[in-house]
């Protein structure tokens, strides 16, 4: 369960989960618990909702996996409405549980709810914030583009803020163009703990994770694996022509982007770092991992079903704005899970509203 969840199998979790119920009924609660972070990480809330609805029984684990896991995967409304379930059915939620709804707050863009959520969470329930707490309202706040917000926030702690505190709301400013607050914040993590702040950090940059740097070969099933994997994994790169179906690829990319011309997509073509012409530049973003694999898939799969790709690091802006328009043309859903989040993209719509 735990390999399929990471290298996002979802036709090899289907097997698992088949191959739990036909061979260990009853399940422990503590196994359901798993399948559905299993689903979860695969990007399959549809399979996850099913599983916890026939759950005989369900414990706190439960519940917070769920939330935590919708909110994940940009479904932030349905979180939250699983929460008021909970508590409609008078659970009583734990200090973990309220990361998740400040995390699902964050997705909605809803702030005042989160806080809100942070406020009752002692008052009603008796529960006193920890640092990480303050973490996910600072995330939450500075995720919907509130940085001054997050900081009054801050400067309103009970106590000192922690690195971790001061380098979220970094990162948040400079992905939000923020920069005087990022190096500010910069400078506060700098003399709290030196060692979090890399060459990136340090020349103001969004740092990236070593996990995102590392060329790891293509993740696959340990080969003793009882399972039978029928998944078929295709691997792209910006700017890749290596692939068999090529032609049919870009040709495709040129014909979609003509639809979604006609549908009012302008390229964004700041995304291109490269000092080459405006015509150019639109030809390098068909070129995008991203796009490769959303074609080949097109081509390769069946009518109308679900494309999941994985994505190493964060889906550009113009990619993001490409795949909404592209899924209501296709009339497919497009799964899409970057370094940040997932993206559900369908009928012209993602689940993350435009916040990622």
């Amino acid at each position: 369960m735990k390999a399929c969840g990471e290298v996002k199998a979802l036709q090899e979790a289907k097997t698992v989960h088949e191959h739990l119920i036909g061979s260990f009924s009853p399940l422990k609660i503590s196994i359901y618990n798993r399948i559905l972070e299993m689903y979860l990480k695969c990007g399959s809330t549809n399979d996850a909702f099913d599983v916890f609805e026939k759950m005989p029984r369900r414990n706190l684990t439960s519940w917070d996996t769920m939330i935590t896991g919708l909110a994940r995967n940009g479904l932030g409304e349905d979180a939250l409405d699983l929460f008021s379930q909970f508590k409609q059915a008078g659970l009583k939620p734990d200090a973990k549980m309220f990361l998740g709804v400040f995390y699902s707050c964050g997705v909605v863009g809803d702030i005042n709810e989160g806080m809100l959520h942070f406020s009752l969470m002692s008052s009603d329930f008796g529960i006193v914030p920890s640092m990480e707490h303050y973490v996910g309202v600072v995330d939450m706040l500075g995720s919907t583009g509130n940085l001054d917000e997050a900081l009054e926030f801050i400067e309103k702690m009970p106590f000192e803020a922690s690195a971790d505190v001061w380098e979220t709301l970094m990162n948040l400013c400079r992905t939000h163009g923020h920069l005087e607050l990022g190096d500010r914040c910069a400078e506060l993590v700098k003399q709290l703990d030196p060692s979090r702040l890399n060459e990136q950090s340090k020349a103001g940059l969004i740092p990236l994770k070593d996990s995102d740097l590392k060329k790891n070969e293509k993740k696959k099933l340990a080969s003793q694996s009882p399972l039978e994997v029928r998944s078929r994994v295709n691997e792209y790169r910006a700017g890749d022509t290596s692939h068999p179906a090529n032609d049919r690829i870009y040709a495709l990319l040129r014909c979609l982007k003509e639809h979604m011309k006609e549908a009012g997509y302008v390229p964004e073509t700041r995304f291109v770092l490269h000092d080459i012409d405006q015509e150019s530049k639109e030809e390098a973003l068909l070129a995008h991992s991203e796009r490769l694999a959303l074609a080949n898939g097109l081509l390769t799969s069946p009518a109308r079903g679900q494309i999941r790709i994985i994505k190493n690091l964060r889906v550009c802006g113009d990619c993001h704005a490409a795949f909404k328009i592209m899924s209501k043309i296709v009339g497919r859903e497009i799964i899409m899970r970057d370094a940040k989040r997932f993206h559900h993209f369908s009928e012209g719509l993602c689940s993350c509203r435009d916040f990622w």
